[in-house]
């Protein structure tokens, strides 16, 4: 029993405490239900703690797919670019007025995989000069925006402003090509999942923990997109890619290419008899 308490007593000093504060781990490690907002504070942290951990991990799926097929079809870059912009965004002005990282910090380890997969994009392309480009302009942007002598609270506010349509715009993109082709390439489905998962969860962190109506509201619109996405991936998943992507090779070796409509001037055994037939008579 004296054991039991102990392990009590440290849960709640070394791992209560830090992520609910005194009162509300003194709550929870006495088992007291009655603290309805403790409850939520701490369902809360859990979840911001669960959401970083798997930021980690989100987009490797995507990488591993794109990597091993050689391929990054059906992947919009655009889609990509405009979503490491708007997490970059959100990242300094979340870091820049002190918010709790639990509350946001799943995006610095989504961003590192976003600029892998953008630079796949690029290299498989074989734009070693669009690769270069993109890096540099990238970095200097992101110390401008963590630097107040660069920008500015009010024009940090503003640009944080923007996010909802920068958030839209990023989904966008790969939302149309999905619908084009009737099909979603290489886009991975475990990261599709997993990312409609997190962003939903942010929203009830950002409930509980962020008084910023801003913030919440980049949230749900980046939630209802990742839910559309979520649906294609549904709708579309166990189809190919669509006749339009098809190339010039893959339609010459098609077995349709080579079959003969009733249109096509092609000599079969019959109307080559005949026109023998004709010739013959035409001698004689």
């Amino acid at each position: 029993m004296e054991t039991f308490s102990g392990l009590i007593s440290y849960a709640q000093d070394n791992v209560l405490e830090p992520l609910v504060g005194a009162k509300c781990a003194d709550r929870i490690a006495h088992f007291d239900l009655s603290s309805v907002d403790c409850l939520k504070l701490f369902v809360s942290k859990v979840l911001g703690l669960g959401i970083m951990a798997g930021g980690t991990i989100v987009k490797v799926p995507q990488i591993l797919k794109i990597t091993g097929s050689r391929s990054t079809q059906g992947l919009s870059f655009a889609s990509y670019l405009l979503e490491t912009a708007a997490y970059t965004i959100s990242l300094a002005y979340n870091w820049r007025n002190g918010y709790p990282f639990g509350t946001y910090g799943e995006m610095a380890f989504i961003n590192i995989q976003n600029l892998v997969i953008l630079g796949l994009i690029l290299v498989y392309s074989r734009n070693l000069f669009g690769l270069l480009a993109f890096l540099s302009l990238y970095s200097l942007s992101t110390l401008a925006l963590f630097e107040e002598s660069l920008i500015n609270p009010t024009q940090l506010q503003q640009l944080f402003a923007s996010m909802v349509a920068i958030s839209a715009a990023s989904k966008l993109p790969q939302i149309w090509n999905n619908w084009r082709a009737k099909s979603t390439g290489q886009l991975s489905a475990i990261t599709t999942f997993l990312t409609f998962a997190g962003s939903a969860a942010r929203v009830f962190t950002t409930l509980q923990e962020v008084d910023d109506v801003n913030v919440l509201v980049s949230t749900l619109v980046a939630t209802g997109l990742n839910a559309w996405l979520a649906v294609q991936m549904l709708v579309y998943w166990r189809s190919g890619p669509s006749s339009r992507n098809l190339n010039v090779r893959d339609i010459s070796h098609s077995p349709s290419h080579h079959s003969h409509s009733p249109g096509t001037n092609v000599p079969t055994r019959r109307s080559r008899k005949r026109r023998c037939e004709k010739r013959d008579a035409f001698i004689d």
